[in-house]
């Protein structure tokens, strides 16, 4: 890996392995770095949302957390009178041609985690555990890193440095970025468990309308394993020993028919919706918890800080590689107002939890979330079509030429810029290193025969979209404006 890497990762949790993942597709020299001796073995962020299956599908391993995981059961309230009631948490529309993922997978952390280190692995690339940031300087040029690694201390000088480890980040208090918010009034168990007694069909809830008396076990798919999450006393010490959890759950529950065999993970904690005042000290940069904490309810997390990583990876790597450096400062100017209101859903969310409501809707599913304000994206006409600058681009199915089944999503996977002519003349866009043109249509290498990508995009003939890295639309135009949608894309890429 050098000494001398491009970019230093400092935490190797789900967003620090989304970037790291991001740079190595790329080409980029890192150093992925973190201070646990070994990889994290608890459930805490389960939930995958569909525009993280989306992301995750352009990074190889979506199929992967699938069979790591499994969908999310129902959840069953069971009454005082031994009675018991399943209702369906989670909106569950079914997948359509534009939008293929509609359902949250529930794949517990460690599981995930692991999917991403055999996806790095396979890039040429490894995590550096027992390696801790104790101390970093900036200058004009670039950081030099102090770790205290397990052979002792040693400076790495870098190009950039990202501070992806956590609420607590050493990364963020060494550049002192305040991280105001408030300690939401709640503290909570979380436990992964060996519980015997309980039907692995359903996510048992119990006094869902008593904050003392909560429990809720969910049947940790991909595992044997259950997760216990229940409200504790803001004070006083919480026994996380098997005996402890085993009393909590018959008392909760009022039932002496379960038994809690073994503690696997267990944590007490308390909820904070807290928020960075900036994402950016020059060349250090923040993400994933380090720059937002969320309540867990929702499953906002682990979710909002891999597509930190995913938005930010592009722009690192077309930076390192001559792209202009004001393309970095679009990082915070587009997910630092995401996380926000990821933030505001959360916490609204959690209000709702306290009153036995745990509906969720598409809300948490990120798949509307657009940067259509980003300096990124190219201002256009007041179009009539579905499509706008700033949106997630949606998927449809295609046909090739050759008469072969393509998706749209598997022309726009990789690393490239994609610029979509709708019957066009792909003669009026010259190819551009990093830059892939293709054209729909009756005359061009790809056919919408079923019309699902006029139902989602609503284009014109002769219209122009370009798409970014990540499955953004950066620009819509029709023929006459091409040259500025062009000389757009010059301004971004390398």
């Amino acid at each position: 890996m050098g000494n001398t890497p491009d970019v230093v990762i400092c935490g190797a949790g789900a967003a620090g392995l989304t970037l790291a993942i991001e740079l190595a597709r790329r080409g980029v020299t890192f150093r992925l770095v973190e201070q646990r001796e070994q990889p994290f073995h608890g459930s805490r962020g389960k939930g995958i949302q569909p525009r993280s299956q989306e992301i995750f599908e352009d990074m190889g391993i979506v199929d992967r957390l699938f069979a790591a995981g499994g969908l999310y059961p129902v959840s069953r309230s069971h009454h005082a009178d031994s009675t018991c009631t399943d209702a369906a948490v989670i909106e569950a529309a079914p997948a359509t041609p534009a939008e293929p993922y509609r359902r949250p997978l529930m794949v517990p952390q460690f599981l995930t985690e692991a999917v991403m280190r055999d996806r790095l692995a396979e890039l040429g690339h490894r995590v550096e555990f027992g390696h801790a940031v104790i101390g970093l300087e900036q200058d004009a040029n670039g950081v030099s890193v102090r770790l205290a690694t397990p052979t002792g201390e040693q400076t790495v000088r870098t190009r950039y440095l990202v501070g992806a480890d956590g609420g607590r980040s050493f990364v963020r208090q060494a550049l002192d970025i305040g991280f105001p918010g408030k300690t939401l009034g709640v503290r909570a168990v979380v436990a992964d468990i060996v519980l015997h007694g309980l039907p692995r069909d359903a996510w048992h809830n119990f006094n869902e309308d008593d904050p003392q008396r909560r429990i809720s076990l969910c049947p940790l798919m991909g595992t044997a394993l259950f997760q216990l999450q229940a409200p504790v006393p803001l004070d006083g010490d919480v026994d996380l020993s098997v005996d402890g959890l085993a009393d909590m759950v018959r008392v909760r529950t009022g039932r002496n028919d379960l038994a809690v065999l073994d503690v696997c993970w267990a944590s007490a904690y308390r909820m904070n919706a807290r928020l960075a005042d900036r994402y950016r000290d020059g060349r250090v940069f923040l993400i994933g918890d380090a720059a937002h904490t969320h309540p867990p309810t929702g499953g906002q997390g682990l979710n909002t800080s891999a597509q930190d990583a995913y938005n930010l990876g592009w722009k690192l790597a077309a930076v390192l590689k001559g792209a202009p450096q004001a393309l970095l400062d679009t990082y915070e100017e587009e997910r630092r107002p995401i996380a926000a209101s990821m933030l505001g859903l959360a916490t609204t969310l959690l209000a709702q939890a306290q009153r036995g409501d745990n509906r969720r809707g598409r809300d948490v599913q990120q798949l509307d979330l657009a940067y259509a304000e980003s300096s990124l994206t190219l201002p256009a006409e007041a179009r009539s079509g579905r499509i706008a600058s700033g949106n997630r681009a949606p998927d449809a199915p295609l046909q090739g030429a050759g008469g072969q089944r393509v998706r749209l999503f598997e022309v726009l996977r990789g690393t490239h810029w994609t610029l979509l002519g709708h019957e066009a003349d792909r003669g009026a866009a010259p190819s551009r290193k990093g830059l892939h043109v293709h054209i729909i249509g009756h005359r061009g290498d790809l056919r919408d025969t079923q019309g699902c990508f006029a139902d989602a995009y609503g284009l014109d003939a002769c219209d122009w979209l370009l798409i970014r890295p990540d499955g953004y639309v950066a620009a819509v135009v029709d023929t006459p404006h091409l040259a500025a949608l062009l000389a757009h894309f010059e301004r971004h890429a390398p």
